[in-house]
């Protein structure tokens, strides 16, 4: 077992924390007191190849696996974790059909992503649904060798400027998720709507949409999984990039703690630094360890991936355990900076806010418990023998 990061990927980190604080920090709070969609960071990003990391060098792209890409995201969330959302997020919309697309749509979309600045989007969730993927309501009518799409999308991310969004959708609601397909649209495709930014409380750079689908045709070659097998691309999907929720949040709590420690040492309280005391070093211990165990866990469900195994449990422990650590470790640092941790001038006001929704997107903080409760009670291999079963004579 070897924790030590190659040469490539030391060159890769450098490279990406490099973009970090040249590009995307010195605009961060400029964009989110905005709220626009910081276009020109996104396209440099693209132009310094830090977009698509996960296209396959068969299809034009570096064929970075998931673990660069968490080292790349780490960095570039420290800076700004709505930016860092953002540009990853073609990773996202990618995903499916780098992972189910024939080659014809590989080369076409693919190759399109790498030669041109374009981004794609991803789309499962509903107004009325989220985490309960098989409760989507999107409608998939198959007309011939086509489908036409009926329905509306919500939450998505970059959807605004989005050129490609990969959508499921259901033929049936009542089918569940033995109903959903997934399809490629073209957003200049007639019928397609896409709504304006909602205001939101953090990661305000990264733009989220409504997205209305009305009668929208999609031609074969655009049909990514008929209605049967969408489901289990999303979640496929979602093992994928959930690691990477896992890297945002290890990027936004160092970021936190960091300026944590700066604060501390510099401010005084009874005569000496409040780095002195006790109290303040307890914090800073428990930020340093959970940050630590978070990276641990993420790079564990990226590496699980990079290998080709299922890393369902790891990447739902990791992205679990680490939002919750962005959350706490961001809290303690407007704890530590008191009054002038919650004036909107100093950045972990700003971490606070941005942090809480990793609780939130690609799975609820709860539905992680639930996956990993399921796992620990139906699947997990016991150790120690029932007590019910011992001989109690």
């Amino acid at each position: 077992m070897d924790f030590t990061l190659t040469e490539e990927q030391i060159k890769l980190k450098a490279k990406a924390r490099d973009f970090a604080i040249r590009e995307v920090l010195p605009v961060a709070r400029k964009y989110d007191e905005s709220e626009e969609f910081p276009m020109p960071v996104i396209k440099k990003a693209w132009e310094e190849k830090l977009l698509n990391l996960g296209i396959p060098k068969e299809y034009g792209g570096q064929g970075y696996g998931l673990l660069d890409a968490c080292l790349v995201v780490e960095e570039i969330s420290s800076a700004c974790p709505g930016m860092a959302t953002s540009i990853f997020d073609n990773n996202l919309g990618a995903e499916p059909i780098v992972i189910g697309g024939n080659d014809e749509q590989k080369e076409r979309i693919l190759g399109e992503l790498v030669n041109e600045f374009k981004l794609i989007a991803f789309a499962t969730s509903e107004p009325t649904m989220g985490s309960d993927v098989a409760g989507m309501k999107c409608r998939a009518e198959k007309d011939g060798d086509e489908y036409i799409l009926n329905g509306a999308k919500f939450w998505i991310t970059n959807g605004g400027y989005a050129d490609y969004i990969t959508v499921f959708a259901t033929e049936d609601p009542e089918k569940k998720h033995k109903g959903i397909g997934a399809f490629i649209v073209d957003t200049k495709t007639e019928g397609v709507k896409l709504g304006k930014h909602i205001p939101k409380l953090g990661q305000r750079s990264s733009n989220t949409v409504a997205v209305a689908l009305k009668n929208v045709r999609i031609p074969k070659e655009n049909v990514l999984a008929k209605p049967g097998r969408g489901f289990v691309l999303g979640m496929q999907t979602f093992a994928h990039t959930r690691p990477a929720i896992g890297a945002f949040c290890v990027g936004c709590a160092r970021s936190a703690m960091e300026y944590s420690i700066d604060y501390a040492q510099k401010r005084e309280a009874f005569g000496r630094p409040i780095a002195n005391y006790q109290v303040i070093q307890e914090k800073i211990a428990n930020m340093y360890k959970d940050i630590e165990a978070a990276r641990l866990l993420t790079h564990k469900a990226a590496w699980e991936a990079d290998q080709g195994l299922d890393n369902n449990m790891s990447s739902a422990i990791s992205k679990a355990f680490a939002s919750d650590v962005a959350m706490n470790v961001t809290t303690e640092a407007v704890q530590i900076y008191g009054g002038y941790g919650y004036l909107r001038t100093y950045p972990v006001e700003k971490l606070f806010r941005d942090a809480k929704l990793y609780q939130i997107y690609e799975g609820t903080s709860e539905i992680q418990r639930i996956i990993i409760s399921r796992f620990a009670m139906k699947k997990y291999e016991h150790a120690m023998p029932s007590v019910f079963k011992r001989d109690r004579a």
